[in-house]
């Protein structure tokens, strides 16, 4: 495989100074002890991540890792996997890359865990993702949408997990051509990777000229009057987001007291209706009336949903009475695959054993397109479908895509069932 080669030095060398039994899988001769393994002992597994509990995504994202620890909290109390209860370290990093990179340095070096999961955040990550990778810690589904966690031979311990914005951008773009034929384009994004990428997404099927104007925002900054106004007088009338939940709620909100209500559509990373109306107040449903995002996850409001209703199930139950919205499923979502793999990986589970279950096909997540994982892919969810919010609840609509090269393709493949009591078998 990619990784073993360019790790076999490396492995040997921590083998010899750090006194580690072995990195192999049992498939490659023998099970290490479990007191050999970062993270690993014969009752617990220790796993990681860095989140913006505060700063300015936190009123956006702070709930995620929450919801995270209730499925595992859930999991613990229903056996663990392999006997194993899972012990999760939250880190605060404000989304500040320079507070990830010391956060990551705690987790790897003092707390040796045994994976990082669910780091969020295109910057903070990408700071900690050279650092990670040279600890050969796995480091699995990032919580962003950048392309960058999908190159297994540059990053071999890395994995993604959302949808990637230009993947995403394309599905948002390919439906505007089709739904607003005849309007106008226009762009608002993140001032980094993030919103790069998107843009890059939407010219790819609009066209290089096919914005007819292009804003950018910086988190340090929550003043946009003047990009919005903008694009106002740019005659926008179909406006791309590439923004996260606060600064979505930030352009909704200045557009209509400047008397300015185009068709809004957000990428998932600021599209939670229930995220919004946290910012948007008793305005909400008339604000965000139409308002479309993409999506990959089982959807909150669909109470049908078998993933939805274990999920809310558990978020009573271990989660205390927080509201259940589209950044629980998120956070659920992630612990129930990490969970999933660490099934996968073994009854003694080595690093090398978990990214091995992740490249074995078996490990296929909730969402409503397949993941990526392969051999030479560390791509997360490869499509979405369409949410829209009507009358004050987002639902989905229309059939999944996924994207393929450059290519837009629906996806007609059955989303996977849930295992009985919503625990990876």
């Amino acid at each position: 495989m990619i990784r073993s080669k360019l790790r076999l030095g490396t492995a040997v060398l921590a083998a010899a100074t750090l006194g580690l039994a072995s990195c192999a899988s049992p498939d490659e001769g023998g099970e290490a002890a479990a007191e050999d393994v970062p993270g690993i002992t014969d009752t617990t597994v220790t796993v990681g991540t860095h989140q913006p509990l505060t700063g300015p995504a936190a009123a956006g994202y702070s709930t995620i890792s929450p919801a995270t620890k209730a499925y595992f909290d859930y999991v613990n109390d229903n056996g663990g996997v392999n006997g194993r209860t899972i012990e999760y370290i939250v880190k605060d990093d404000g989304y500040n890359p320079a507070n990830t990179q010391t956060a990551v340095r705690e987790m790897v070096l003092q707390d040796e865990v045994f994976a990082l999961v669910g780091g969020l955040g295109t910057p903070p990550h990408s700071a900690v993702l050279d650092f990670v990778n040279d600890n050969e810690v796995p480091d699995l589904f990032v919580a962003s949408g950048s392309p960058t966690w999908n190159q297994p031979e540059d990053y071999p311990y890395t994995y993604g997990f959302m949808v990637d914005y230009p993947t995403e951008s394309r599905i948002l773009a390919t439906y505007a051509q089709e739904e607003f034929p005849d309007k106008t384009y226009c762009f608002f994004g993140q001032d980094d990777d993030f919103g790069e990428e998107f843009q890059g997404g939407l010219e790819a099927v609009l066209g290089e000229d096919g914005l007819a104007d292009v804003q950018v925002y910086s988190t340090a900054n929550t003043d946009i009057a003047a990009q919005i106004s903008s694009m106002k007088e740019a005659g926008c009338e179909v406006n791309f987001l590439a923004t996260i939940n606060g600064f979505s709620a930030q352009a909704v909100g200045t557009a209509a007291k400047l008397g300015y209500f185009p068709q809004w559509m957000a990428s998932s990373a600021g599209g939670d209706f229930n995220t919004l109306s946290g910012y948007l107040g008793e305005n909400t449903n008339k604000l965000l009336q139409g308002f479309v995002s993409a999506n990959y996850l089982p959807g909150y409001s669909d109470t049908e949903d078998e993933w939805t209703a274990k999920f809310s199930e558990i978020n009573e139950e271990y989660n205390a009475g927080a509201p259940f919205d589209g950044n629980t499923i998120f956070g659920m979502s992630i612990g129930y695959l990490f969970v999933e793999a660490l099934k996968e990986a073994g009854e003694t589970p080595t690093r090398e054993s978990l990214l091995e279950a992740l490249e074995s096909g078996n490990v296929t997540g909730n969402g409503h397109a397949p993941l990526g994982f392969g051999d030479d892919s560390h791509r997360g969810y490869t499509g979405a479908m369409l949410t829209r919010v009507d009358n004050g609840v987002q639902s989905y609509f229309g059939t999944p895509y996924v994207v393929s090269g450059d290519e837009v393709q629906e996806y007609t493949e059955e989303r996977p069932a849930m295992p009985a009591d919503g625990l990876p078998e």
